[in-house]
């Protein structure tokens, strides 16, 4: 007990320390040094007999912290093993949930497939690189009903309430990733989770991305932090989640090359040196300390969200023999209610005072500045939700079947460049199915959502999804049906602080999206397809302006992925292809193709080390890419560039021994070539009009995990 509460003590002190770290980045260090002293003091905590669950003294029997049997030594000193385990395998069982998700996960410890450890999935490409703004190459609308800011072109770097981790582990478990990159890019990666006891588990993220920038004043430095645990009681009736979210990301913003000529010019192989349409520094030079923003966009968030829950249901016992005896409880209805604080800051600010700043904005953004003088555009909002549901356990036997019927209250307010003021509500129901059926044969989810009142009413979303296993030669087939109605996003009103320019009124988008696929997991072929039908699509067409297309148009997306393994001994090629097409008078501009590739050696070298070397290719057709807002911090249509540009190749080796993993990498070999008479990797690519990608790129990354 006196553990406990000691461990206790020092989480509530963590948790503090965490909410200061978002203003003081010093915090880190000392949430560290007491994330080491817990896993130190609970050590002990970590594996330990369930109370009444066995009658004490009688039983050669423990129980893990998941409370599953682990055979205690016998009177030789030679332990029954429950479980065969390799030569690869580490001498812990650890797994997790999503948040929202009954399914339980392991660890992924492939070495192959480096997107997993990079927070960039292969089909976004970034404006200027690492760090900047970010988007998909493939369609993908909100669909997500209610308020919602609208300021997304960085959400790839964030740590988020849905992709948090809630861990059960028998020991406590650290993981340590350090990447560092050309022109001193760096990105620090430190997870640990640990049970402090086998109903209460913790865990920690931290995350930091800082990039000097290929091209002047295009610095990014992005910090998240991440607390999350989960408490069951003793009676397994009561449970309650929190999650603590702190992202902020920083990025200067050049507004690209003043012309895109100058990429050919020999004067400029160092394109450090190019100038841009925006300046941050009279004398500009690349510095990984100096994260101060002059002229970009700073945005932060912090998030918290405490979800409780009491089960009412029937116990039952579980006799393992004449001195052994599990208790058991099997929910049937559960009272939930779940609270959500949200407080964000969007700000795109200029305080840069130097020469050409007025001739600059009129030239490259047809804006007439009445002086040098410094601005800010500043949105911030306050978002407060109580959600009250009930959720019904129709089998007692399978906690992946149940209903839930909900409703919340959601309560907003936001300032506007500290002078404008504003409050709105809403109240939405909600509800949701799920039956993951005991033979996995069946697995179907169905949810909906609907505003009654407020500042969004009218705005619904309904989605069903079915998963049904056909046979192991033809694999599983899903089904998917998703509609939605949705107030389009706040950035798009000319009410806030920020310049948008819109005439008339909005009508809320609607997008209907159906969906089909094949996995096989015996012959590793997926074959998908989604049709999508969008009616008054909101978007911006110019640096300032937005718009609406009131008319229908249709979107095709079709794509495969299949592994070919052992080719020729251990070479393996990863495919993937994707096709897509529009219909009708759409404001959307997408590759026809897009694939990604990867050639692979793998296999195992001398019994202790993985390795995974060989290429990565990746090419889109080429299209009309969008354009980049940096005041806004938005994409927006364009309809007079075309990009056209080389395949992407890296080459990397990747290895891992025992809980050493390392991602030693050379990217952008494509960028090679005769450019203006010098010979050298600076023929780049480029991700929208203005905005060259970088050219080789070095990039050497550890991830060490311990078991403490």
């Amino acid at each position: 007990m006196r553990r406990f509460m000691f461990s206790f003590d020092l989480f509530a002190l963590t948790l503090h320390l965490t909410f200061s770290a978002s203003m003081h980045k010093l915090s880190l260090f000392l949430i560290y040094a007491l994330l080491i002293v817990l896993i130190s003091g609970t050590k002990a905590g970590a594996q330990t007999d369930l109370p009444g669950n066995i009658q004490k003294g009688q039983s050669q029997v423990r129980y893990d912290a998941q409370g599953r049997m682990i055979q205690l030594p016998n009177r030789n000193g030679n332990t029954d093993s429950l479980k065969h385990r390799n030569s690869n395998e580490d001498s812990i069982t650890i797994y997790y949930r999503f948040f929202d998700s009954t399914r339980i996960r392991q660890l992924d410890s492939t070495i192959n497939n480096f997107p997993t450890r990079f927070p960039v999935p292969f089909t976004y490409f970034t404006l200027a690189g690492y760090g900047t703004a970010a988007r998909s190459l493939l369609f993908s609308p909100n669909l997500k009903p209610g308020f919602d800011p609208g300021f997304h072109a960085f959400d790839i770097y964030k740590l988020k309430v849905e992709t948090t981790k809630f861990y059960q582990t028998t020991r406590p478990y650290t993981e340590l990733g350090y990447l560092l990159g050309s022109k001193a890019e760096q990105t620090v990666d430190i997870i640990h989770t640990q049970n402090v006891k086998p109903n209460f588990n913790m865990a920690f993220q931290y995350r930091l991305i800082n990039v000097p920038g290929n091209l002047q004043n295009q610095n990014a430095n992005h910090n998240s932090i991440r607390l999350n645990g989960n408490y069951q009681s003793l009676n397994k009736r009561y449970s309650i989640y929190g999650i603590y979210l702190s992202n902020k990301i920083a990025v200067s913003e050049n507004g690209g090359v003043q012309n895109d000529s100058l990429l050919k010019d020999f004067r400029f192989t160092n394109r450090y040196l190019i100038p841009g349409r925006l300046s941050g520094a009279d004398n500009p030079q690349r510095n990984p300390f100096n994260t101060r923003i002059v002229t970009g966009n700073v945005y932060s968030e912090n998030t918290f969200l405490l979800k409780q829950q009491y089960d009412f249901g029937q116990q039952d016992s579980l006799v393992v023999n004449d001195s052994t005896v599990i208790r058991l409880f099997y929910p049937r209805i559960r009272m939930q209610h779940t609270l959500t604080y949200t407080g964000q800051s969007f700000e795109f600010r200029d305080l840069f005072e130097g020469a050409n700043k007025i001739q600059n904005y009129d030239t490259f953004f047809n804006v007439k500045l009445p002086g040098d003088s410094q601005f800010v555009f500043r949105n911030a909002w306050k978002d407060l939700q109580n959600d009250f549901s009930i959720v019904s356990f129709p089998e007692k036997n399978n906690l992946n079947q149940f209903i839930k019927a909900g409703i919340t209250v959601q309560n907003l307010s936001a300032t506007f460049s500290d002078t404008l003021f504003r409050k709105d509500n809403n109240i939405f129901l909600n509800g949701e199915y799920r039956n993951r059926t005991r033979n996995q044969k069946w697995d179907i989810e169905a949810n909906g959502k609907f505003y009654v009142n407020g500042f969004n009413s009218g705005d619904y979303l309904a989605r069903a999804d079915l998963k049904r296993f056909i046979s192991k030669k033809l694999g599983y087939m899903e089904l998917g049906f998703q509609n939605v109605n949705r107030t389009p996003s706040f950035i798009y009103e000319n009410k806030s602080a920020f310049p948008v320019r819109f005439q008339g009124n909005l009508n809320k988008e609607n997008i209907t999206r159906l969906n089909a696929s094949i996995v096989n997991d015996v012959n590793h072929t997926t074959l998908n397809g989604e049709y999508y039908l969008v009616s008054n699509y909101t978007y911006f067409d110019s640096f300032f302006t937005a718009k609406q297309e009131s008319s229908l148009f249709n979107v095709l997306h079709l794509s495969a992925t299949k592994t070919f393994k052992n080719i020729w001994r251990n070479l393996s090629l990863y495919a993937e292809v994707h096709l897509q097409k529009t219909t009708g008078n759409a404001p959307v501009n997408l590759p026809l193709i897009f694939t990604t590739n990867r050639l692979v050696f793998e296999g195992v070298y001398y019994k202790n080390m993985n390795y995974a070397y060989g290429f990565e290719v990746t090419y889109h057709t080429p299209f009309k890419a969008d354009n980049y807002s940096p005041f806004l911090g938005q994409f927006f249509y364009q309809n007079n560039t075309t990009i056209n540009n080389r395949p992407t190749i890296n080459a990397f080796f990747h290895f891992r021994i025992k809980t050493f993993k390392a991602f030693i990498r050379g990217e952008n070999l494509n960028s090679f070539g005769n450019n203006a008479g010098s010979v050298g990797f600076n023929t780049n690519n480029l991700s929208a009009s203005h905005y060259p990608q970088p050219g080789l790129l070095i990039r050497v990354g550890v991830w060490w995990t311990f078991i403490n």
